[in-house]
């Protein structure tokens, strides 16, 4: 290590013959900041699940425009729209087409008494245009009664009944005292607020949740004339529906709202935030201490190179080094143990924790920030003393 250190700095990695010297020290280092990348990177982890369960209901869409409740906050968190804005929208210049929505929470259990959650999807099944292909071929079949598309990634669903519906095979459960069955599957995974997804057709919908009414759909799905501004229609929608009571975006832009809301205004969303900022404090303050520790034992040496001329940039080029050697060293066992851990806790509880570059080139570069921070806090007390008084 020394000689490679050597040929990279192009002199003595003083740095790292002063972090080599005390072994336990340098342990003890590594670890604390180690523990700071692991906490980060869970929190980061908890927080892009919780973005991801969000945004994967959309990618079940395909339409240009969302009308929702003007009280509503994402998607599947929306109050009702009357059906008449559909027509009116359908009079506005440059809208093509326009079909409801309909969103509820579908609660059911399985024969062995484990308890699922389902955020149930009714779409008209005269509009394939405005669902994902894999939804548009199996909406014909969606039309027999009380029939559905089931997501794999539920949670509390047994991997037999997968297994079956993709071999042609339909899966019954019970709903409320009616049967419901699974005639296809989807892939869209849980997320904070449901176990799975389940599609089925409006009538199907409405049949299982009693009280909502044909005439009050969740959002209203609107596709746009070919060539022709999404901004402009949506301004005109604007201007056509009231805003007391409705909301227009494009459906790009609900995402975004919807990832905004999650991740500024929902406790979860600030709490994971938070967790991420106390991560980056602890890996600061770790290194800190192991800096100002190590620049205090050696002050004698460092007044004598004071003493020869060497100037503050060369003391706090050594104290970087150390920032750099223990962000490095500490970053690679936190990265690996937080690989292990998100295979764990996707396998436990079927959120969609990953590691993706992004996130470890961020970690990473926020670990070397908070280390060199660290270094140019620890030689402060270097800074314009005079070699005797370090003596």
């Amino acid at each position: 290590m020394s000689r490679l250190l050597t040929y990279l700095f192009g002199r003595l990695p003083i740095g790292w013959l002063q972090l080599s010297h005390n072994k336990a020290r340098l342990a003890a280092a590594v670890s604390g900041v180690a523990f700071a990348n692991l906490l980060v990177f869970m929190q980061l982890g908890i927080l892009g699940a919780l973005n991801g369960s969000t945004i994967a209901p959309y990618t079940m869409l395909s339409a240009d425009i969302l009308v929702s409740s003007e009280d509503g906050n994402t998607l599947t968190d929306s109050g009702n729209v009357a059906r008449t804005r559909m027509f009116q929208a359908l009079g506005v210049p440059g809208v093509a087409s326009a079909a409801p929505l309909y969103i509820g929470n579908l609660p059911f259990s399985m024969t062995d008494g484990t308890s699922v959650s389902l955020l149930a999807f009714g779409v008209d099944t005269s509009h394939p245009s405005f669902v994902s292909p894999v939804i548009a071929a199996s909406l014909g079949a969606l039309e027999t009664e009380n029939t559905a598309l089931l997501d794999t990634q539920t949670r509390g669903v047994p991997e037999t009944a997968f297994h079956g519906l993709l071999e042609g095979k339909p899966f019954s459960f019970e709903v409320n005292g009616q049967t419901m069955t699974a005639i296809g599957t989807l892939e869209v995974g849980g997320g904070f607020l449901a176990d799975g997804t389940l599609v089925v057709s409006d009538q199907t919908f409405l049949r299982f949740f009693e009280r909502r009414s044909s005439g009050a759909p969740s959002h209203i799905l609107i596709k746009a004339n070919d060539n022709v501004s999404l901004d402009s229609v949506v301004e005109r929608l604007e201007a056509v529906l009231p805003a007391q009571s409705v909301k227009v975006q494009t459906l790009e832009g609900a995402a975004k709202a919807d990832l905004a809301f999650m991740s500024t205004e929902r406790p979860t969303g600030i709490i994971f935030g938070f967790g991420v900022l106390i991560g980056i404090i602890v890996g600061i303050v770790i290194v800190y201490q192991v800096l100002s520790t190590d620049v205090a034992d050696h002050l004698r040496e460092y007044a004598t190179f004071k003493a020869m001329g060497y100037g503050q940039p060369f003391f706090l080029g050594v104290v970087f080094e150390e920032a750099i050697v223990l962000a490095i060293f500490g970053f690679i066992p936190g990265f690996v143990v937080s690989l292990g851990l998100y295979a764990g806790l996707s396998a436990v509880t079927g959120l969609p924790v990953s590691m993706d570059a992004s996130r470890a080139i961020l970690v990473f570069l926020g670990t070397l920030a908070a280390c060199t921070i660290s270094g140019a806090l620890a030689t402060r007390r270097l800074a314009g003393a005079d070699p005797a008084d370090l003596f």
